[in-house]
């Protein structure tokens, strides 16, 4: 199958979690962290397409068959006083790479952030990735150089969240 450059891109629904799932667990593969990808189908269903879904996302198809897929959620910044989008995940297909189908569906979360009155995107890419640390350049995001991501889980989250 070669790739167009015209995509169907829409709103992801129930029914897409297990192709969303396929295609974040080729990310997991690709970053080589498959032994941490835990999620499921079913996890997805449930908190991306509940009464209070946890995340959106976007997906692209070719002939009715995903491709691609960008994962993101509400963020809120105190700083600027303003709510954007945190982009979580965004995948395609090594077959549709270079098709335009990643900067389309970025520019497709832009436009739903505006439309819902957000006013900027942030997201985090793997230090290793550098193919996808130019894109993101190239389309005009910066590098937040004045910033570290710090994580709480596992055991450290739950000694923390039932201590005083």
């Amino acid at each position: 199958m070669s790739p167009t450059n015209n995509p169907v891109i829409r709103l992801a629904n129930k029914s897409d979690a297990p192709a969303i799932h396929a295609m974040l667990l080729e990310i997991a593969r690709a970053t080589g962290c498959e032994d941490k990808f835990k999620s499921n189908p079913d996890d997805l269903a449930r908190d991306g397409f509940g009464d209070k879904p946890a995340f959106e996302a976007l997906i692209a198809t070719e002939n009715e068959k995903p491709v691609a897929v960008c994962l993101y959620f509400p963020s809120y910044s105190t700083f600027r006083g303003q709510a954007g989008l945190y982009i979580q995940d965004l995948y395609v297909a090594p077959s549709h790479r270079g098709g335009g189908f990643a900067r389309k569906l970025v520019v497709a979360v832009a436009k739903r952030a505006r439309e819902t009155g957000k006013t900027y995107i942030r997201l985090s890419v793997d230090a290793e990735n550098i193919g996808g640390q130019r894109f993101y350049e190239k389309i005009g995001m910066r590098r937040a150089d004045d910033e570290q991501i710090f994580i709480l889980d596992g055991s450290a989250f739950t000694d923390l969240g039932t201590g005083e």
